[in-house]
């Protein structure tokens, strides 16, 4: 199953009625990887008033926390958990830090702010399909090696190569199409070729502008 997630970590800032709020996103997968990443934002800034967040640690969506931590009950937490299901991400987490100006925004204004500053940090995001991919290995005699690499050039992700006894190239294809990947290549090659799956992982695919 395949999910709209950020493609790498994230970072804005803004000032609001003096009030500094730094917004951090990341893709997380799963609970302790979310947890993680509000550790190490927390110990960027010790002195900060409020650490506000939000996150959808799985792909089903099922998994939602939030915090206000010490804002007014519903004005922070909730609004950046709106903004991720608002926007169908998944593996996600967002955290806003504030350093209070001495000004106080009310229940509507720090809503907004807290809401917007999620908004805009992933607007600045960048985004990413994250589909199940396949690891082969794929082993060939030196005298192939150039109809091997004029096969894989722009229908996989070149991972690795290994000049040893054999040639041996590690790639990765999104996982529906590897079965049509693997018959090609072996077409491509005559038969020619060892092909070896290693591993199944998801992996970000970017989004098509």
């Amino acid at each position: 199953m395949s999910f709209l997630s950020v493609a790498a970590p994230h970072t804005a800032e803004k000032i609001i009625e003096r009030s500094r709020f730094l917004t951090y996103a990341a893709h997380t997968a799963g609970e302790e990887e979310a947890r993680a990443f509000l550790t190490r934002v927390r110990s960027e800034h010790p002195l900060a008033t409020h650490v506000c967040y939000a996150f959808v640690a799985d792909r089903p969506g099922n998994l939602m926390r939030f915090s206000d931590d010490g804002e007014p009950q519903g004005t922070a937490g909730m609004p950046i958990l709106g903004v991720l299901r608002a926007r169908k991400l998944f593996e996600c987490a967002v955290a806003v830090v504030r350093y209070f100006g001495g000004v106080k925004l009310g229940a509507g204004g720090l809503t907004r702010a807290y809401s917007g500053c999620a908004a805009e940090c992933l607007d600045g995001a960048k985004l990413a399909l994250w589909d199940e991919c396949v690891q082969l290995c794929v082993g060939v005699e030196y005298a192939e090696v150039g109809a091997l690499t004029r096969f894989l050039e722009g229908r996989c992700e070149l991972l690795s190569r290994d000049f040893a006894e054999k040639a041996r190239f590690r790639v990765a294809v999104p996982a529906q199409a590897g079965e049509e990947f693997c018959a090609g290549l072996a077409d491509h090659l005559n038969g020619r070729a060892e092909i070896c799956e290693e591993k199944r992982y998801f992996a970000p695919f970017p989004l098509d502008k």
